[in-house]
């Protein structure tokens, strides 16, 4: 098992890491094209992105590759040889789960130890990408403003020597009062060798200037500007084309660089803050004044601070507030409105802040725990996947790499769309962290016991006629598919079927009348006290089925096929109406019958 296994699931990790890794590089690449990056730096940015993608290849590579083996061994009936000769499929998966065993534990680790590593450096060098200026690549008849305060036009260049001809050049550097514009026939580009400057080396031009300077009193004077016809210019332009790593510490105090140790002190830290923090808002809730009078007082008794309850002030009489207030005229009582409203807005914008400095904390705490929830789930659904695929294979048989890579790939697509509605649930705080995260993982374990129990009993799970049946059983709507029989040794006896139809009837009557008309009650009825007298019901439609099978007439067989499988009170009626069709056709063969034997008596001679 381990010698079939191992190399497939070495196989399917690196094809599905290969896979993520273009995602990765598609999403990113407007970040990495056009900055004349090193093939070191590319191929290392690449090499921690693996890493990264590790926690979504492992568990699609195990699936697949369980799919595959289990496929493969049923395809060619070694399932069945083993299960002949006694050997079980959980003793033919044994050494396979205790791989899985090692997996998860090795995936723990992964992601505790090696991850965040991984995440850091990726992060910092993505990052760092991002800053480097792009490389110079000048293009023709339109402005190209991606070198900082310049805005250059060339109209056309040659393509060999890189001259560039007909320049326009807008130096916007120093502000838009002192720009510069510059005109040349032709000139070129180049990089100083440090990689910090661009040198402009221009032909035949001239040059136009605003100068602006600064009078002793603060005061700007417009002096005229001034122009510069030249035969040959210099000009250096900052432009730091180099690479500059950014440094790992900021991106490793993130908590995708942290383990479970740092992750645990940083939400423990974070939790205390915001608990202090909270109650110290508490407490200026309590002891806020209202109409300057103080209801609770922060005191120092016996070696503690504690608050202490003021006690009410009595008044003789009580505040005329409304009088006050009507008393006044219009432009007063305006101003008092006014003074209403602002300190309201003051005070509920004080409090929005609060709440949002401590809601960045709770984010913070968030962002952490789910970091630290997701060292687990790798694991945890490595596991599941196996005994997802596994069992599958076994079930479906078929091997190769077809069948096995569009279930895969299907069950891969809704474990990753529930996980990353979980994780998106969890990160805004609509369900709990633990919640959103093993939400994946709680949605595919019983997939996974259903398919390792039915492989384990052979049960047919794809067998489309059986739900169907299920479920006709259960809404009562199963239909019967009686034939009529090339050869018929019992004939049916017409008088008797007639006979057991009529008395059929009678008793489905008589079971009628106590169950009344209301559908509820006769709901209730026939899941409680009705249960014998469907059963005796069924027995005699089963005789009656049974015996009406040998008929020689399509149309009785029809008739049959309209009885359903299973008696229920609402079904009653049906049962009433084809009994009627059923003994109108018998009837009517049989007065067929009689006249034909008449027709066939021999004529009386005398």
């Amino acid at each position: 098992m381990l010698q079939s296994f191992v190399p497939l699931l070495v196989m399917t990790f690196f094809i599905c890491l290969f896979i993520v890794l273009m995602q990765f590089l598609w999403r990113y690449i407007d970040d990495l094209v056009g900055k004349g990056l090193g093939f070191d730096v590319i191929a290392e940015l690449f090499f921690y992105a693996a890493l990264t993608m590790v926690p979504m290849a492992l568990p699609l590579a195990i699936l697949l590759a369980s799919l595959m083996t289990f496929g493969n061994l049923g395809e060619r009936f070694e399932l069945t040889a083993m299960k002949a000769g006694g050997v079980s499929l959980l003793k033919t998966m044994r050494p396979l789960i205790i791989l899985m065993g090692f997996i998860a534990v090795g995936a723990f680790f992964f992601q505790n130890n090696v991850l965040p590593i991984a995440n850091t450096k990726m992060y910092t060098l993505l990052f760092s990408m991002r800053q480097k200026s792009p490389e110079v690549e000048i293009p023709e008849g339109v402005f190209y403003d991606q070198i900082p305060g310049v805005n250059l036009f060339v109209d056309h260049k040659d393509r060999e020597t890189g001259t560039l001809y007909d320049m326009t050049i807008y130096d916007v550097s120093r502000g838009f009062d002192n720009a510069r514009i510059i005109l040349a026939d032709s000139g070129n580009l180049s990089t100083t060798e440090d990689k910090t400057h661009l040198l402009l080396k221009l032909y035949s031009g001239e040059q136009f200037e605003n100068l602006r300077e600064q009078t002793a009193g603060g005061r700007s004077k417009n002096q005229p500007y001034r122009r510069e016809t030249f035969t040959e210019k210099d000009i250096l332009i900052g432009f730091d084309n180099n690479f500059n790593r950014m440094d790992e510490n900021n991106m490793r105090n993130q908590y995708v660089g942290k383990n479970i140790s740092e992750l645990r002190a940083t939400i423990d830290s974070v939790e205390q803050r915001v608990d202090s923090i909270g109650n110290i808002y508490a407490r200026t809730l309590v002891q806020s004044n209202y109409f300057n009078l103080q209801k609770v007082k922060h005191v120092y008794r016996d070696t503690a601070w504690v608050d202490e309850v003021q006690k009410p002030i009595q008044l003789d009489e009580p505040i005329p507030l409304d009088s006050l207030f009507k008393g006044s005229s219009n432009s007063v009582s305006r101003s008092y409105i006014n003074q209403a409203i602002n300190k309201i807005k003051r005070i509920k914008q004080d409090y929005e802040f609060r709440s949002y400095s401590m809601g960045d904390d709770r984010t913070v705490i968030r962002r952490h725990s789910i970091e630290m929830h997701r060292k687990f789930t790798l694991s945890f659904a490595c596991i599941i996947f196996f005994f997802i695929g596994a069992p599958l294979g076994a079930i479906i048989k078929k091997g190769g790499l077809g069948t096995p890579l569009v279930i895969s790939v299907f069950l891969f697509i809704i474990y990753y769309i529930i996980d990353n509605s979980g994780f998106k649930m969890a990160r805004d705080a609509k369900l709990e962290v633990w919640q959103g995260i093993w939400l994946s993982s709680a949605v595919l374990f019983p997939l996974g016991l259903f398919f390792t129990y039915k492989a384990v009993n052979d049960s047919a799970v794809f067998n489309i006629d059986a739900y169907k049946n299920f479920f006709a059983r259960i809404t009562g709507r199963r239909k019967r598919e009686l034939e009529l029989k090339e050869i018929v040794m019992d004939p049916v006896d017409l008088p008797r079927a007639i006979a057991s139809i009529s008395a059929f009837s009678d008793e489905i009557k008589a079971a009628e009348k106590p169950l009344g008309k209301n559908r509820m009650i006769r709901w209730i009825k026939g899941m409680t006290t009705w249960r014998e007298t469907a059963r005796e019901l069924q027995q005699h439609l089963n005789r009656i089925v049974e015996h009406m099978a040998n008929t020689t007439s399509h149309s009785v067989i029809t008739c049959i096929n309209q009885y359903p499988y299973d008696i229920t009170p609402a079904v009653l009626p049906k049962i009433l109406k084809v009994n009627e069709q059923l003994l109108y056709l018998l009837n009517k063969e049989q007065t067929i019958n009689k006249e034909n034997d008449n027709n066939d008596e021999p004529e009386n001679k005398d």
